[in-house]
């Protein structure tokens, strides 16, 4: 009777990777090169390309000093505060504001390692550009490998040229810039039929803004509708928690007045009194229709045909329901979480027309994805990024060498009252406050002639404006070029 033959010897000073769960360094190591040698080239290089794009019409826009609103300031001081490992004051919003009681968003504690390295506004908008550029490699990788090459590249480069990108883009950074890619990388585990994936990267939208946790109900429920699966309906529970916890009782805590400041902007009890009037309202507006074409378009309609589809439902809702106008259309940054999903769901819905095999749906598939790419196209010259072929975009205003000069005759640590137009250039060195609160009385005072914040009518002396402003103060005119007045107090 033949004997087994004995167990292999292991040293008693080395443990057995398998038994333990130890994995040496250089096995983590060939496993990430590993992973990144199986995605798709042709999503590298639409992601960079489309990267490039964006980070090339962010440097124009920044050596033009346009600043087309305050959020920018806004979040560098911000990122500034979470580089001081300090809770987000922002001035900017009001003396002693903690902009965690504006809108819900504890991700963005990210940005402040990133301010540390690179202390400027501008490093915000290359942060925003590398994020919209994730989420085109997730959206690109998932058509090349759903559609097929020529599909794929379609609908990769259609989405990276997306209005919606684009409109955001040109509005400077925001924090949907974190929503974009954490969206595309749900959605595509969704498609994948990874379960695991579309839940951990769709919880972490409850932490980028409030009104995401609407989103992220949408997309537990289509989650548990794709799986058949319980943590769909967890993920969806998850995000109701946080909608509920962020609008009743974190933001109203910490908010300086004690409420959630954009409450009234959807008015639920006018419209469950009068709901037919509510319904007449909601459907009423030309911004709208807009929105709802440009999406139509966009996504090439096929996209009606996937579940993911029912994601974009909760933000389209908000938006139109809002008695604030300025949500209603495609500008500004309101449309940047809408793109990924959109352009995800026709993925979807195209490969699965392809998979039926029959001829029609093919032909629709096809379609679709050549009607996306078409209206990119179509849509680009009236786009941001269109700017870019003209030559007078990389042309440096006229003002940077004052603007700058002027930002270095502030003190490090100063406090300056000043528009939007030099908010966030002026934020790195200065303790920045705007014109329009009611703020104690800052050291130094700007008024700039080219700055939309003034009106028609910009002060004409800045000291008598800032004297005027603040009774019992004394302010006196440090410089004076090119439309600028800086006024230091004295007294």
């Amino acid at each position: 009777m033949a004997h087994p033959a004995p167990a292999p010897h292991r040293s008693a000073g080395r443990p057995a990777l398998r038994r333990t769960g130890m994995v040496r360094p250089g096995t983590l190591a060939a496993a990430a090169g590993g992973a990144l040698r199986r995605q798709p080239t042709g999503a590298w290089l639409i992601a960079g390309a489309v990267t490039v794009l964006y980070c090339a019409y962010s440097t124009a826009q920044w050596h033009r000093l346009e600043s087309p609103s305050w959020d920018l300031g806004i979040f560098t001081q911000l990122a500034k505060a979470y580089a001081g490992f300090d809770a987000p004051i922002v001035p900017i919003k009001g003396e002693s504001f903690n902009l965690l009681g504006d809108h819900f968003h504890p991700l963005l504690v990210l940005l402040g390692p990133v301010y540390a390295l690179f202390p400027s506004a501008f490093a915000l908008l290359v942060v925003q550009n590398l994020l919209f550029g994730l989420s085109v490699f997730v959206v690109a990788r998932t058509g090349l490998r759903e559609l097929g090459r020529a599909g794929g590249t379609a609908v990769g480069l259609a989405y990276g040229l997306s209005w919606g990108l684009q409109a955001a883009a040109a509005a400077q950074f925001h924090e949907i810039a974190f929503a974009v890619p954490l969206l595309a990388l749900s959605c595509e585990a969704v498609i994948r039929r990874r379960l695991a994936a579309a839940v951990a990267w769709g919880a972490l939208l409850v932490f980028v803004k409030e009104d995401l946790g609407l989103t992220v109900i949408a997309l537990g429920l289509v989650s548990a509708l794709r799986f058949r699966h319980a943590a769909g309906l967890w993920l969806a529970a998850w995000g109701a928690l946080w909608l509920l916890l962020s609008v009743r009782v974190i933001l109203p805590g910490l908010n300086s007045g004690g409420s959630y400041d954009y409450a009234g902007r959807v008015d639920a009890a006018a419209m469950l009194a009068d709901p037919i009037q509510a319904a007449a309202d909601f459907f009423s507006g030309a911004p709208k229709y807009e929105t709802a074409l440009l999406l139509l378009v966009a996504g090439g309609v096929v996209f009606l045909r996937s579940p993911l589809a029912l994601v974009l439902v909760p933000t389209l809702l908000w938006r139109f329901a809002s008695t604030e106008v300025g949500y209603w259309g495609p500008g500004w940054h309101y449309s940047a979480v809408l793109m990924p999903v959109l352009f995800l769901a026709l993925i979807d819905a195209a490969a699965r027309l392809r998979r039926s095999g029959r001829r029609l749906p093919r032909i629709l598939a096809g379609a679709g994805c050549a009607c996306a790419a078409a209206a990119a196209l179509a849509l680009l010259p009236g786009q941001a990024l269109a700017e870019l072929a003209d030559p007078t975009t990389y042309r440096q205003s006229a003002r940077w060498d004052a603007a700058h000069r002027l930002i270095d005759a502030v003190p490090r640590g100063a406090t300056v009252e000043t528009g939007v137009g030099l908010m966030a250039y002026l934020v790195p060195g200065s303790e920045v406050y705007w014109i329009g609160n009611t703020n104690p009385a800052p050291d130094f005072l700007l008024v700039d002639a080219e700055d939309w914040s003034w009106g028609t009518t910009p002060p004409a002396d800045a000291e008598a404006h800032a004297e005027e402003t603040y009774p019992g103060t004394a302010y006196s005119l440090v410089f004076a070029e090119d439309g600028y007045q800086l006024v230091e107090r004295t007294g």
